[in-house]
């Protein structure tokens, strides 16, 4: 039985319980890394008990489902209340750069444990792959609009969006590995998002053809000489 299906939702706690607890568990991972995260520690953070944690979440794995889950629900809530222009391009770069890149700052911790799976099984990523849909989904429905203003070239919607997030997700790694500040590093993802949106509608999505090795013909199968 996976973890998601054997806590279900927090139960018995309420929400607010849910919320401090999960606040909590994001600031441990945050300061010590996931292997930190423990009932306990958890419990005693919050001034809890751990009968109150398990009763929430069911286990350690059921509060590191949670995490994940809940990086990508903040995903898509933020992408879903981003406004649409009549610019789906500047729109597709705005939600790098005003949803994306502000997440993985103020929320490092679930930046490692939704989006990168930094985890202690990776087996757990099963248990919010539907929180990762639904955001995704939402990007999608941005990357749609850019193809039909007819600036995705040949590449399709998921193509497209997969080579936006990973763009995002390298740049959101590169910038807390070498923190800089400032409004420099803003313009460096609105020049790379830019560059990468713009270049969908200058080159196709089949692969280069390649070069033919050195020593065998440009046409048949066989190498020269044999």
């Amino acid at each position: 039985m996976r973890y998601a299906e054997a806590m279900g939702r927090p139960r018995r706690h309420d929400e607010h319980t849910a919320d401090a607890l999960l606040r909590a568990a994001e600031r441990i991972v945050e300061s010590d890394g996931v292997e930190a995260l423990t009932v306990r520690h958890l419990a005693e953070t919050v001034g809890t008990t751990t009968r109150a944690v398990y009763t929430t979440f069911g286990s350690k794995e059921g509060l590191v489902v949670a995490l994940g889950r809940r990086a990508f629900e903040l995903l898509g809530t933020e992408i879903e209340a981003l406004p649409v222009t009549d610019d789906p391009a500047a729109d597709l770069v705005g939600a790098g750069v005003t949803v994306f890149r502000p997440f993985a700052l103020d929320h490092p911790a679930l930046f490692s444990v939704g989006v990168q799976r930094v985890l202690p099984d990776r087996a757990l990523a099963a248990d919010f792959r539907g929180a990762q849909a639904d955001a995704l989904a939402g990007l999608e429905r941005r990357v749609e609009r850019v193809r039909e203003a007819g600036l995705l070239g040949e590449r399709t919607v998921y193509e497209g969006a997969h080579a936006f997030h990973a763009l995002c997700e390298g740049l959101a790694a590169m910038e807390l590995r070498s923190p800089r500040g400032g409004a420099d590093q803003e313009q460096v993802w609105r020049g790379a998002l830019t560059a990468l949106v713009r270049g969908f509608s200058s080159a196709g999505s089949a692969p280069a053809r390649r070069r033919a090795p050195r020593g065998t013909r440009t046409h048949g199968s066989r190498p020269a000489g044999a």
